[in-house]
């Protein structure tokens, strides 16, 4: 279990791996607007690095459901000087190794750059990202033609309809075979398209047009979904299907379910787990690791 995100190999065969979420934006669901000014996003993504985070997530347009597409220049604006950032403070990072759970963590991290748009991925990749998180599932040829090109490592989610709409009226006969289907048909047309197989990892979008009974259904069949073999990225943290279950409506109690869950994914297959809050998450790992030696 190998992932290969340009010139760098992530082993996922003993550990699963946090990746922390860094929205700079501003109408995030939970944390839009905390971290648009880079300063506090540098400082923030340190601070997820020193926590256990292998992988930093940076992305400069929401995707809450409802949210409004972003100008590239925009989206551009609000994310290079970040990515730049953290590229040149990768070096001090490997100095901080002692300070960072030995599990859970990759230093200098793998930088993601979460988007659907090429040209933001291309020019984030030259700027010193390794990895492409595309919602849009690589839909988008010119998207492919980049990954290619790049040798980057992508992620291709799953997801029915776009954020304005994909949660109106989600349906489906089988959700669970409909993504497996989707990640199979992506998978032939990446590696038609030139992309390596080892470069190329798997998302089923919970709470991407899907209602809370269609995110169960995955979550429980989750090793079902795994296509050749590949890794699985799976991004449950603070959503609001967690509300929905424990009847609250409160960002903040959803925090516990999204530590409980990133156990139970880790157990059932999850190689990457995305989380905003990323010391409790690592952590809890780390001591579910240590319960399989």
């Amino acid at each position: 279990m190998i992932w290969r995100v340009k010139n760098h190999e992530l082993n996922l065969r003993d550990h699963a791996r946090i990746m922390g979420i860094l929205n700079v934006t501003v109408d995030s669901f939970s944390d839009g607007g905390k971290f648009v000014e880079t300063e506090r996003a540098v400082e923030h993504a340190l601070a997820m690095v020193r926590d256990g985070a292998a992988i930093l997530d940076i992305g400069g347009e929401s995707t809450r459901p409802g949210a409004e597409p972003v100008a590239e220049e925009e989206e551009m604006r609000r994310v290079m000087a970040v990515i730049e950032r953290l590229k040149d403070e990768g070096g001090r990072m490997k100095t901080e190794a002692g300070n960072v759970p030995p599990s859970a963590f990759r230093l200098p991290p793998l930088l993601s750059i979460d988007t659907s748009k090429p040209a933001v991925a291309e020019a984030a990749l030259a700027r010193g990202a390794h990895i492409i998180n595309d919602v849009t599932g690589l839909c988008d040829p010119a998207m492919l033609d980049v990954a290619a090109r790049t040798g980057a490592g992508v992620i291709a989610m799953h997801m029915q309809g776009t954020p304005r709409d994909m949660q109106r009226a989600p349906r489906y006969a089988d959700v669970v075979g409909e993504v497996r289907d989707f990640f199979q048909e992506t998978f032939g047309r990446a590696m038609a398209a030139g992309i390596a197989p080892e470069c190329i990892a798997f998302d089923p979008g919970i709470g991407f047009g899907k209602t809370v009974e269609h995110n169960l259904a995955l979550l429980g069949n989750l090793a079902s979904l795994r296509v050749a073999g590949r890794p699985l990225v799976v991004g449950v943290s603070r959503k609001s299907f967690l509300g929905k279950i424990i009847g609250s409506e409160k960002i903040e109690d959803r925090e516990a379910p999204t530590v409980a869950l990133t156990v139970l994914l880790a157990e059932r297959g999850a190689n990457v787990i995305r989380v905003h809050d990323v010391k409790p998450n690592a952590d809890a790992l780390r001591v579910a690791e240590a319960l399989k030696i």
